[in-house]
């Protein structure tokens, strides 16, 4: 049986992992880059959640949200650069946001959600680690 574009083959597979990694990274981005912004203009003001200082934590979660997040959408060395992004939405999730209400707290919840999802079925042969491997 052939196999057509919305059908469940590896053709929709791989296709459904491009976006998801892009459409997660791009959007994780958007978190970093205010960080990021921060860090430039020597803001080092943030939060301390695991108790390992306010600038560290700063400096983890731009790494995560920023340059992990790309690496993500590029799909190079995809499943070690969402081991921070899914320490960092766990963080977020159970700790930042606990006391907070389900709508407040489920953006974290749903981004822990693509990158587990990514971590365990790798990046797809759309990337560049698929490119590396070959």
């Amino acid at each position: 049986m052939k196999s057509t574009f919305l059908s469940s083959g590896a053709l929709a597979n791989d296709l459904g992992l491009l976006l998801l990694r892009i459409i997660s990274g791009a959007v994780m981005i958007t978190h970093g880059n205010p960080k990021l912004q921060k860090i430039l203009q020597g803001d080092l003001q943030f939060g301390d959640p695991i108790g390992i200082g306010q600038v560290p934590s700063l400096y983890l979660a731009t790494f995560a949200e920023f340059l992990c997040a790309i690496l993500v959408i590029i799909g190079l060395y995809t499943r070690l650069s969402l081991i921070p992004l899914i320490i960092n939405m766990a963080t977020a999730f159970f700790i930042v946001h606990s006391a907070d209400d389900f709508g407040i707290k489920e953006l974290s919840l749903l981004f822990l959600g693509m990158f587990l999802v990514l971590f365990l079925t790798g990046p797809g042969r759309y990337s560049v680690d698929n490119k590396l491997n070959k």
